[in-house]
């Protein structure tokens, strides 16, 4: 029944439903190519200067390490930049930068006494040795802070190492800021005694009696302990380490806005070395930085460093580190490598 129902339903219609009409398609566009977006091109180190730097290392009779890297961009110019090079005074710079690190954890405070005795004393320059008497001579731990960055008092310095903890709160601090390719010796009395080839006594401190004493050593020995030193120096730092340093440090990664901008102005109120990179500043440009030298033996010079933040007019910033290992070139001509980096920086200059 259901069957006949539905045939009669279909046999009662008679009208035809027409088929639907096709409309001519209306005129689709091509598609829209969209040119591919130029990536920018990352910022390659300028090749002048590249080409200054590589001439002067290789140019320069001893052994040197260069390194320049401009803040703002990811290159780095270097020529042997990853030798382990002698710091010396550079060294102060890390004794600082830990020294301002504990200030801002409220671990110490830059108005804290301090008293400098005479056994305190170390070797070779420490002009604070003439205000040391009997009873000592009173500071604090701002005005030590001032005499190490600027004057590179050995004795202000060590006793500035001896209020951080010594010299592994400086190893720590690398370590938790990750501060690479960068050592730091055992301090100054040990450090030099060692290079000289002798065993530090207290007594050096006072006058001539270190000159003395090395003077007395037979020159073999002398030779043996600066050859091992140079080999394998315990303070020794790569030129591209310290200018990563350099970077950290001037991008606030080390130190808290207020400390950084203290280490900065300290680094360029420095007094020494004003002919070494400082010699080769043009109007405008500004350099905060932290010399080094070390001992010589039989005309051969070690450890002549500067290193330091370049900055230009218009505010841009180049870490910069100079580090002669080794050379018989006289001062002069030390210095007039130096100067010629910082010129090449500055002639290469791009805003």
């Amino acid at each position: 029944m259901a069957l006949m129902a539905l045939t009669g339903l279909a046999g009662c219609s008679s009208r035809v439903i027409p088929p639907a009409r096709t409309q001519a398609p209306a005129h689709i566009p091509p598609p829209v190519r969209f040119a591919p977006v130029a990536q920018p091109r990352p910022a390659e180190a300028p090749r002048a200067l590249n080409a200054v730097v590589q001439s002067l290392g290789a140019g320069f009779d001893g052994q040197v390490g260069i390194a320049i890297r401009r803040m703002d961009q990811p290159w780095t110019i270097q020529f042997d930049g990853y030798r382990k090079y002698p710091q010396q005074s550079v060294s102060k710079l890390w004794v600082a930068a830990t020294l301002l690190d504990q200030v801002d954890r409220k671990k110490v405070a830059m108005s804290d006494p301090v008293v400098v005795k005479k056994e305190d004393l170390t070797v070779f320059h420490q002009p604070i040795r003439s205000l040391v008497g009997a009873d000592g001579y009173a500071t604090s731990v701002a005005g030590l802070f001032g005499r190490s960055m600027t004057a590179s008092d050995n004795t202000a310095n060590d006793s500035l190492l001896r209020t951080i903890g010594g010299p592994e709160a400086v190893r720590r601090f690398f370590a938790e800021k990750r501060i690479e390719e960068i050592r730091f010796g055992p301090g100054e009395r040990l450090l030099q005694s060692r290079i000289a080839g002798i065993e530090w006594k207290q007594e050096y401190s006072q006058g001539n009696a270190f000159y003395t004493a090395r003077a007395n050593l037979p020159m073999d020995k002398r030779q043996k302990a600066l050859e091992a030193y140079l080999a394998d120096p315990i303070d020794g730092a790569t030129p591209v380490g310290i200018v990563n340093a350099l970077v950290k440090l001037q991008r606030g990664d080390l130190l808290s806005r207020s400390s950084t901008l203290q280490l900065v102005a300290i680094m360029r109120a420095s007094k020494t070395g004003p002919q070494r990179l400082r010699g080769g500043l043009s109007p405008g440009w500004t350099f905060g930085h932290k010399t080094g030298t070390g001992q010589e033996l039989q005309g051969r010079a070690t450890g002549f460093n500067d290193v330091g933040i370049l900055t230009a007019p218009d505010g841009t910033d180049y870490a910069v580190a100079v580090m002669i290992g080794a050379t018989r070139k006289s001062i002069p001509e030390r210095q007039s490598l130096m100067q010629a980096v910082t010129r090449a920086v500055i002639a290469n200059h791009r805003p």
